[in-house]
C-alpha cells in the first residue's frame, strides 16, 4: 500500500505505511451475554446544508440511522442523544428529540436495544428556577418514554447552575424517579467532559458528591437500573460500584480504563456505556463475546491495545473527543464526508487526527484500509502536506 506522509512531532512529516489488513470482526454473531454494552453513537451532519455553526443542526438522517444499524448488527446497544451525539455542542433539543424518535423507531424495527438521554437543554443558557429545571427534565423524560426507549437521566447544566445545596439535587432527582415509568440509568458526567458540570451533586469535593449521588440511588433502588460514571477515575468507580444496592448496575463511562473495569474483580464488574465504543464497536463486541466464555485474558488481549487510541481521542480538552470519533467513522466508510454538526471537525489539529488514523489502522479497525488511506491522503492534501 502507498506510503503516506504524516505530520511529525518536529513540525515536518514522516513516512507511514498502512498495514493493509481489513477489520476482521463480522456482524451477526451471538448476542452478548455476560455484560450489557451500549455504544454512545455520534450523529452524521448534512454536508450540503447551507447553515452557520450556531444554527440548528442539519442531520443526515439516513447515514445517522445506518450507523446505528451497524452497531446493533454487532450486538451492541445504542445510547442515543448523549454527549457523543453533540448534545449541547451543536445538537439542540429539537434535533435531539427528532433523533430520539427516529432511533427508537429504528430500534423497534430491527430489535435493537436503545436507551436515550434525558436532559434540560431546551432551556436557554443562564440561571433558571429549580421548578423550571424539573419541568424541562419532565418534558424530555415523557418524550423518551413515549418513544419506547429506556431513559438515561443526564447531568444538567441548568441544574448545576440552579442548585445551591445537595438537597436541591436530591429533591429534583427524587421527583423524576418517582414518576419514571421504568427504571432509569443515572449519569454522572465529570467536568472534563463538560466544564459547566463542575460541582455536580452539590460539591466540588468528589467524596461529598459521591455520598449525595449514592443517596439518590439508595432512596430509590427500584427506579434505578444502573449508573453511568464518566469521571475517568477507575478507583473511584470501583469503590462506588461496590457500594451500589443489589440489582443496580454500574455502566462504566471511563474511556481511559474500560478494559479493567469491564473485566472486573472478585467483588464485581462494570457493564459499559462508552463513547469509544462508537469507533471500536465490532472489536468491543467480539472482546465481550470472548469474556462470555470466561476467558478474561483473551478479553484483555483484544481490548487492552485499544486504550492508547481511546486516551488519544479523549485527551484534553476531552469534550472535543467527538471530532476524532466522527473522523474515524469517515475513514471507516460509515459516512461520505468529514463534516460535523456545529463545524466541530475543526476542533482537533491535523497531527491529532493523523495519529488517530495511525492508531486505528494499527488496530485493524478499517473494513477497507485502502479507502481509509485514500481519505487520509485527501485530508493531508487539503492541509497542504506533501504526498
Amino acid at each position: 500500500m502507498t506510503t503516506l506522509r504524516l505530520p511529525a512531532p518536529d513540525g515536518g512529516t514522516r513516512a507511514y505505511t498502512p498495514r493493509g489488513e481489513p477489520a476482521r470482526f463480522a456482524a451477526g454473531a451471538s448476542p452478548l451475554a455476560s455484560r450489557t454494552v451500549f455504544s454512545a453513537a455520534h450523529v452524521v451532519a448534512d454536508p450540503y446544508a447551507d447553515i452557520s455553526p450556531d444554527a440548528p443542526a442539519a442531520v443526515d438522517w439516513d447515514a445517522t440511522l445506518a450507523f446505528r444499524r451497524h452497531l446493533w448488527s454487532h450486538g451492541l446497544g445504542v445510547a442515543e442523544a448523549m454527549d457523543t451525539a453533540q448534545r449541547g455542542m451543536g445538537l439542540d433539543w429539537a434535533g435531539a428529540a427528532e433523533l430520539i424518535r427516529r432511533s427508537a423507531a429504528e430500534a423497534k424495527a430491527v430489535g435493537g436495544r436503545i436507551a436515550c438521554g434525558v436532559g434540560t437543554d431546551q432551556l436557554a443558557p443562564g440561571t433558571h428556577s429549580l421548578d423550571r429545571v424539573r419541568a424541562a427534565y419532565e418534558e424530555q423524560l415523557s418524550l423518551v418514554e413515549e418513544s419506547g426507549s429506556q431513559a438515561i437521566l443526564m447531568a444538567s447544566r441548568a441544574l448545576a447552575a440552579a442548585a445551591t445545596t445537595p438537597d436541591d439535587y436530591l429533591d429534583v432527582y427524587a421527583h423524576l424517579l418517582r414518576q419514571s415509568a421504568e427504571p432509569v440509568v443515572l449519569h454522572w458526567l465529570g467536568p472534563m467532559f463538560d466544564p459547566a458540570l463542575d460541582g455536580y451533586w452539590g460539591s466540588a469535593d468528589l467524596d461529598a458528591a459521591t455520598e449525595t449521588f449514592l443517596q439518590v440511588i439508595t432512596d430509590h433502588p427500584d427506579k434505578v437500573d444502573g449508573i453511568k460514571i464518566s469521571l475517568l477515575d477507575a478507583d473511584r468507580e470501583i469503590e462506588l460500584r461496590r457500594r451500589l444496592p443489589k440489582g443496580v448496575r454500574c455502566y462504566t463511562g471511563d474511556d481511559f480504563n474500560y478494559p479493567e473495569l469491564i473485566a472486573g474483580d472478585e467483588q464485581g464488574f462494570s457493564h459499559a456505556l462508552l463513547g469509544i465504543f462508537d469507533p471500536l464497536g465490532p472489536l468491543a463486541a467480539e472482546a465481550v463475546r470472548v469474556l462470555d466464555t470466561g476467558d478474561t485474558k483473551g478479553f484483555r488481549d483484544l481490548l487492552d491495545p485499544t486504550v492508547e487510541l481511546s486516551r488519544h481521542l479523549f485527551q484534553t480538552p476531552t469534550r472535543f473527543y467527538k471530532t476524532g470519533v466522527v473522523f474515524l467513522a469517515w475513514l471507516a466508510g460509515h459516512q461520505d464526508h468529514f463534516t460535523m454538526v456545529g463545524g466541530l471537525q475543526s476542533a482537533r489539529s491535523l497531527p491529532h487526527l493523523a495519529r488517530a488514523y495511525e492508531l486505528a489502522d494499527g488496530l485493524g479497525l478499517f473494513p477497507d484500509p485502502a479507502l481509509a488511506a485514500a481519505r487520509m491522503r485527501s485530508l493531508l492534501s487539503v492541509y497542504g502536506v506533501d504526498r
